[in-house]
């Protein structure tokens, strides 16, 4: 990175306005976080969302890229979750359908098409999923016997159900907006935005845990007493010196990338020849970055959706407390009471699904971002060839099968990443008898750091971009 060059580059207006938009969405973002849903006592339903939290994975997940949105029971509540699932949609179709992949690779007309219907699908997904919530939420407050008078009416249904879904639809515009400004992809930067938002919140809770010497305080070598808790204050060095580990791990995989050289043939032009140059064509290891996790988790954690759901209609119904028990992440919080004799066999299934799921998506969205066939065609079109290897169709079958072999280490590397909170909690089981609980923030770790590098590679490039006529001239001199 040349963190001289992208400081550099905000002299110029036209950077320092893209950053300047960045930040200002980002900010609004979280003001939207704040305004309570128009149902009801806000007061009232934040207690049923706590205890929803503590049930269901998807809740969770749906506060985490909603920046604690769910547990303040704010108009984006729902989130990002309608658009990326609409996205996986869509993107599958595009794979099924010919008339839709040929659609696909109709260069920048037949994209803005498929992110229209997108956009369309967004819609009605929000709406359900606004329902769904609104629904689940007032049913856990009757259940749950907390006291409330309020009854709502078809208009304040109406009112709620059309503010949540303008709540996810404005965060698709902000995403979009983002992504427009050439620095990152829009909506990672949200979830990114989200994850660290609540950060100040868990640090001062640590902080009150260690700081509280009501069980005595840390003593060094007998002559020295720290005003810590001596027990928090070793789980949490230790904890600090594995995040840094797993995080070292995390940059140097997503860094990790094969690099192809590409010759390019020597033409002449009259007294003047071209080409006869060598280019590279670098290939990540892990080209899809964080969206395979993203896809994953929300992909997997609908059917607990749809099982709180059924069991809030028909608490006795077998299919939805199947649904909600098999989807449900291994966690903390649901440990005691759904696995009250020790670890089953249904404990590995959810984990096992994930990490499956975290693979598929590996390669189903790299197909989709790096198409060998258009990188083969562009390369025989500018006069390039791969040493060794035919132009076209035998240089679109020789990338292919070294972006399979690639895949096959970095989906193996991004699900065995995935999976490192799991493998911890398993540990803690067999220890302590009960796991930590860090499901949700190995997956919110995993997501910082890629679309951290993801954003300061996108900034870098264009840093370098608009300092290029003075990198030149400081070479010249």
């Amino acid at each position: 990175m040349h963190f001289k060059t992208i400081f550099k580059s905000l002299k110029n207006k036209d950077m320092l306005k893209r950053v300047l938009i960045i930040l200002g969405i980002i900010v609004a973002y979280r003001l939207l976080a704040q305004i309570p849903v128009p149902m009801g006592d806000a007061g009232t339903f934040k207690e049923a969302v706590s205890n929803l939290l503590e049930k269901s994975d998807f809740s969770n997940f749906l506060n985490l890229i909603s920046g604690g949105g769910l547990a303040s029971f704010s108009i984006i509540l729902v989130g990002l979750s309608p658009y990326i699932t609409g996205s996986i949609v869509i993107q599958l179709l595009t794979k099924a359908i010919p008339s839709l992949e040929e659609l696909s690779n109709d260069g920048e007309t037949g994209r803005r098409k498929i992110n229209q219907w997108t956009r369309m699908l967004t819609v009605p997904l929000a709406v359900v999923q606004s329902i769904a919530y609104i629904f689940i939420l007032y049913q856990s407050t009757v259940s749950a016997n907390i006291a409330t008078d309020f009854v709502p009416t078809a208009g304040d249904w109406a009112l709620s159900v059309t503010a949540m879904t303008a709540g996810s639809l404005i965060l698709m515009w902000m995403g979009e907006l983002i992504t427009e400004q050439g620095i990152g992809n829009g909506i990672s930067t949200l979830i990114f935005a989200s994850i660290i938002s609540q950060l100040p919140t868990t640090m001062a809770s640590l902080g009150s845990a260690l700081f509280d010497t009501s069980q005595g305080s840390l003593s060094l070598f007998g002559w020295l007493n720290l005003p810590v808790n001596p027990t928090v204050f070793w789980i949490v060095l230790g904890f600090a010196i594995a995040m840094l580990v797993v995080i070292y791990f995390l940059v140097k995989i997503n860094e990790a990338q094969r690099i192809i050289t590409v010759n390019y043939a020597k033409r002449v032009h009259g007294n003047s020849s071209y080409g006869g140059i060598k280019s590279i064509l670098p290939i990540k290891l892990i080209a899809a970055g964080v969206i395979p996790v993203i896809f994953a988790t929300a992909f997997l954690s609908l059917p607990a959706l749809i099982g709180q759901v059924i069991t809030t209609v028909n608490p006795g119904n077998e299919l939805g407390a199947t649904l909600v028990a098999v989807f449900s992440a291994p966690s903390a919080a649901n440990f005691a009471s759904m696995y009250p004799n020790g670890i089953t066999g249904q404990w590995f299934v959810y984990p096992a699904l994930y990490f499956a799921l975290v693979f598929m998506f590996t390669y189903f969205y790299t197909s989709i971002i790096f198409n060998t066939k258009e990188i083969a065609d562009n390369l025989q079109k500018q006069g390039g060839f791969i040493e060794g290897v035919r132009p076209g169709i035998a240089t679109s079958k020789y990338l292919s099968k070294v972006v399979n072999h690639l895949d096959l280490f970095g989906a193996l590397a991004l699900g065995l990443i995935a999976m490192l909170p799991f493998i911890t909690d398993y540990i803690f089981i067999l220890v302590t008898g009960a796991p930590i609980g860090l499901s949700i923030s190995g997956t919110g770790l995993l997501i910082v750091v890629t679309v951290a590098l993801e954003n300061l590679r996108s900034v870098d490039s264009r840093a370098l971009m608009i300092t290029y006529d003075d990198f030149g001239d400081e070479l010249k001199n």
